[in-house]
């Protein structure tokens, strides 16, 4: 099961890459698709495989990726 999701608003995306390059899961890869831009956007190619970490967030220098963690209930529980 996937702990994190990652967003991506293609449209702002300058397609550096950087957010590729930084995921440790390989969650992401360039699209096929060009945006407004004339450039590839990343995409998220396995879901499934995404920790959470935002590596890929804090790389980007558009700010343009967003990542939201799943949070079990042992965690919730603790606080």
């Amino acid at each position: 099961m996937a702990r994190g999701r990652i967003e991506i608003d293609e449209e702002r995306c300058k397609g550096c890459g950087l957010c590729i390059a930084a995921c440790p899961n390989k969650c992401l890869a360039f699209s096929k698709r060009l945006n407004l831009r004339g450039v590839n956007p990343p995409e998220v190619i396995a879901a499934e495989k995404c920790i959470g970490c935002a590596f890929c967030a804090l790389m980007c220098p558009d700010c343009v990726i967003t990542v939201y963690r799943t949070v079990k209930e042992k965690e919730v529980e603790a606080r």
